[in-house]
């Protein structure tokens, strides 16, 4: 038995095989900053999944899912797979949304897409009919607002309005020049395609690769395996 907990990086999966490469890229570089024995999972789209993996995995486990909101897959998909691979035993973490680490890695993409103060700016993410994710992307919103010190709205991508191309054009109606969309994503993929027609100036790249995302990760694994024995 493994004297340290199993860390499973539990990702969406997608069909953009450098969407693929990134997630692995992160497992791996998750498992150079914990020193602790890593394995990922798909939580949807691609295999192994959660639960496949999971019943693999002799010992304690700790699951961290890498997610910017605790929506379906990070409430009920990842605990259900994980019980019925018999691992209802296992710590699942905080998605990853609320960690300083993410806002700091998205307000850098920003500046590295071009996004000049005075800029309208939208937070573009997945999005979700979940509530409590929705709160929690409305956060993310405001701490983004705080951080740039003007306002930012939010475009829901995939799930829920208004769209990052609605918010754009709305923007634009006000008499804003320039529209930057930040990313709430954290790897490339079809959502993320889908900015590149919303209209804006500035389209900011997804969060991952970026080491600061490894460190979330590992800083959300060390808090919930202090609470497991060794």
């Amino acid at each position: 038995m493994n004297r340290h907990p199993t860390l499973l990086l539990a990702v969406h999966g997608t069909r953009d095989p450098h969407g693929t490469a990134v997630a692995h890229s992160l497992a791996l570089r998750v498992a150079e900053v914990t020193h602790r024995p890593t394995r990922l999972a798909f939580a949807d789209v691609l295999a192994p999944s959660v639960g496949d993996v999971a019943a693999t995995i002799p010992g304690p486990l700790v699951a961290v899912p890498a997610f910017l909101a605790s929506g379906y897959h990070v409430r009920t998909d990842i605990p259900r797979q994980l019980a019925l691979a018999g691992r209802a035993d296992a710590v699942i973490t905080p998605a990853l949304g609320d960690h300083p680490a993410v806002l700091d890695t998205a307000v850098r993409r920003l500046a590295q897409a071009g996004h000049r103060p005075g800029d309208a700016v939208v937070l573009a993410c997945a999005g979700t009919f979940d509530p409590h994710a929705r709160a929690e992307l409305d956060q993310a919103r405001a701490r983004m607002s705080q951080r740039l010190g003007a306002p930012v709205s939010l475009g829901f991508i995939a799930t829920g309005h208004p769209t990052p191309a609605q918010q754009v054009r709305r923007l634009r109606s006000q008499g804003h020049p320039r529209v930057a969309l930040a990313s709430w994503l954290l790897a490339p993929g079809l959502f993320h395609d889908r900015l590149a027609g919303a209209g804006a100036d500035v389209v900011a790249r997804p969060l991952c690769p970026d080491p600061a995302i490894a460190h979330a990760v590992a800083a959300r694994y060390h808090q919930a395996a202090i609470a497991q024995p060794a």
